[in-house]
């Protein structure tokens, strides 16, 4: 399945210095089907993080602004052979996988043996990242704040002692919020078995379950790499280290379909409708708040070693100190929905440039920009 479109610009824009011509780029992703009928087996909230074909577009918009050419490739078992008829320089990466403990390293993993360039993070890093029991145990070891965990495979262990209600049980393995309802927060021992075995049996994967955190819940978003000064399309959003920090954006679910619990029944509801979580961005935070949860979120992001871009989720717990809970490095891309898209333009980053941020960023890593010279450091004078 594709569709492919040219620059709408006609081409009489010239290249950029930069680029030896302009590039044939392939949007790939999975999309949602509500007109097909679910297989059998498989939960209710299954394929929730598939994107809308709106969004594909939005991107393809976005891109050809610079007068790329875009085609958009659904992410199945035809994509290698939709990749080798097409020929594109680069791809858009945006696809979730078609199932599996470590689906959204399936695309970046065929994409590198085809040897085509791609955006965002590569394949160790989306592997990890969907695995939330490994995220959490390789932040906890370099010391970064996580609530007290344990994953369940049978639902018959032994509750580890630092283990207190509630808990919360989610699958360790999916996102957009899946298998996540007003179950998921458990008071004792019953729900927990329960409510694990359903996870467990459900989902077919192990249930990971931890503390339940009852503060504020934050996301917080970042943008760049040491030298993306070189390729980049804006070098001036960029900090010292290479890193943009996106503002803070605060998720309020007192009032959404399942109160106090971000959960997929909430994230589906689209901005202002009933039930939607309340999207407060930049968040009002304090200051030595916003540079913990800055400064924790890159640090998760290196730790896993994403690319480029990536969103890393919070909660406070009881005594207000901040938890990590998980990281994305295939953040949504919705204009004026996803977490991400509503951080950039809080500040005043228009959509088509953070898509081409992302895109710029990547042709970079693959040798398809020349690098940009930066002025050389001045030496420190000496002191009067």
């Amino acid at each position: 399945m594709s569709e492919t479109s040219t620059p709408k610009n006609g081409g009489d824009k010239p290249p950029s210095p930069r680029m030896k011509r302009y590039w044939r780029v392939a949007v790939l992703a999975n999309i949602k089907d509500e007109s097909k009928p679910k297989p059998e087996g498989v939960p209710p909230d299954a394929f929730a993080d598939y994107d809308h074909v709106e969004t594909v577009q939005s991107i393809q918009n976005a891109i050809e602004t610079d007068g790329h050419e875009t085609t958009f490739i659904l992410a199945d078992e035809n994509l290698p052979y939709a990749l080798k008829e097409y020929k594109p320089d680069i791809c858009f990466n945006i696809a979730e996988g078609l199932g599996g403990d470590a689906r959204e390293a399936q695309v970046p993993a065929l994409l590198e043996m085809l040897r085509i360039p791609y955006t965002g993070s590569r394949v160790l890093t989306n592997a990890i990242a969907l695995d939330k029991t490994l995220t959490k145990r390789i932040w906890r070891d370099r010391n970064l704040p996580v609530a007290p965990f344990q994953e369940f495979t049978s639902g018959d262990e032994l509750v580890r002692p630092e283990l207190k209600y509630p808990l919360f049980v989610k699958p360790a393995r999916e996102g957009t919020g899946m298998g996540v309802d007003m179950h998921a927060r458990v008071q004792n021992e019953t729900e927990l078995r329960e409510r694990a075995k359903y996870v467990i049996n459900a989902y077919q994967q192990p249930a990971l379950v931890e503390t339940f955190l009852p503060g504020r819940e934050f996301t917080v978003g970042q943008l760049g790499r040491p030298d993306v000064k070189r390729f980049s399309r804006h070098p001036e959003w960029y900090d010292a280290d290479g890193f943009h920090r996106l503002p803070i954006l605060e998720l309020k679910t007192e009032k959404t379909a399942t109160p106090g619990i971000y959960s997929h029944a909430a994230k589906a509801q689209q901005l202002g409708e009933e039930g939607a979580p309340e999207y407060i961005c930049p968040a009002e935070v304090e200051p030595e708040l916003a540079k913990k949860l800055h400064h924790f979120a890159l640090r998760g992001h290196l730790l896993l070693f994403a690319t480029d871009v990536s969103r890393v989720d919070f909660r406070l717990d009881a005594d207000g100190n901040p938890r990590l809970i998980e990281i994305n490095p295939l953040p949504g891309l919705t204009p004026g929905y996803s977490d991400l898209c509503i951080q950039a333009e809080s500040e005043g980053i228009r959509y088509e440039d953070l898509i081409l941020e992302i895109l710029y960023m990547a042709a970079g890593r693959w040798g398809l920009l020349e690098p940009r010279e930066l002025p050389p450091m001045k030496k420190p004078g000496k002191k009067k």
